[in-house]
């Protein structure tokens, strides 16, 4: 494992003042994807509800840490491959970087990260959990960073929380020519029969809010909702390319319903409203998984776009 090349500092050499850690770019939020979607039609209903949204993370930091899904080795081939760029000994600015899930990844690939987040509660999670990674406090639509400085930027399932009018100018900005903006997200499999029943539950429990959350059901579905939307409101769509990668892990029961509550929807639920969730779905669960143990299968799906 390479180590970082920054300090451990909470600005870098080349970090300016860090933007306002409350609005923009969320922590990793896999089926929080697109989670405005559904949202009231007016501009500041819509910006008050993905901003509840996004804070809710902060509350629920360790919940996450310990139960959200890693991402396969294949994913970062798939990105190693569509840029032509090798991971290894690049400069990495991991976005959104939450708890540190992929940013601890891109280190173990061998890149030099510095990582942005805005919740004060992520970074401080994050700190616990990947020491030895520098993090600074900013947003995606103002990255707190010079031009020019990184080979990659990487937004592991928080792109959807920035605006993409600020935050595709503001990554090219920080991108060196060349360099690669690497987007993506786990989706559930919707083709795996107790995935499509569990979300359609979940659609019942909440309404049609949900059904941007999980997916679309094919590898193909996912794909061209999701890079449709990507740069959607953007100046200008930027050349990209995209891929999906399968992959699963078999997981508790216990571990599952904690990972899919601690999403945004659920912590702004409140308690009671989620424990009764819960109860009904154990028994769905232990029905299909005698055992105990849940297979999650996800189709990640990752956009990577190229500054010339």
């Amino acid at each position: 494992m390479t180590p970082s090349s920054h300090s451990d500092a909470d600005t870098g050499p080349e970090a300016k003042t860090p933007a306002d850690p409350g609005s923009g770019t969320g922590p990793e939020a896999p089926a929080d994807a697109d989670a405005d979607a559904d949202a009231p039609a007016d501009a500041d209903a819509r910006n008050r509800t993905r901003a509840t949204r996004a804070h809710s993370f902060n509350t629920a930091a360790a919940q996450y840490a310990a139960n959200r899904p890693s991402y396969p080795p294949a994913l970062f081939d798939a990105i190693e491959e569509l840029t032509g760029r090798s991971l290894t000994g690049a400069q990495v600015v991991d976005v959104g970087a939450g708890t540190g899930i992929a940013s601890a990844l891109l280190r173990a690939r061998g890149a030099h990260v510095l990582a942005v987040e805005p919740g004060e509660g992520m970074t401080a999670e994050f700190r616990r959990t990947v020491p030895g990674i520098p993090i600074v406090r900013g947003d995606g639509n103002a990255l707190p960073l010079l031009d020019a400085r990184a080979d990659f930027l990487t937004y592991a399932q928080s792109w959807h929380w920035t605006d993409p009018a600020r935050s595709l100018p503001e990554a090219f900005r920080v991108l060196r020519p060349g360099g690669a903006l690497a987007l993506w997200w786990n989706t559930d499999a919707l083709d795996v029969p107790w995935i499509a029943a569990q979300t359609r539950r979940i659609e019942r429990y909440f309404g049609d809010e949900q059904a941007s959350k999980r997916g679309t059901g094919s590898k193909e579905g996912v794909a061209g909702t999701r890079t449709e939307r990507a740069f959607e409101g953007a100046a200008h769509i930027p050349d990209h390319a995209h891929r999906v990668v399968r992959w699963s892990r078999h997981v508790p029961v216990d571990t599952h319903l904690a990972n899919i509550t601690s999403h945004s929807i659920f912590l702004v639920l409140g308690e009671e409203g989620t424990e009764a969730f819960l109860a009904e779905e154990r028994a769905h669960l232990l029905e299909a998984f005698p055992d105990g143990q849940v297979e999650e299968v996800y189709d990640v799906l990752v956009i990577v776009a190229t500054r010339s």
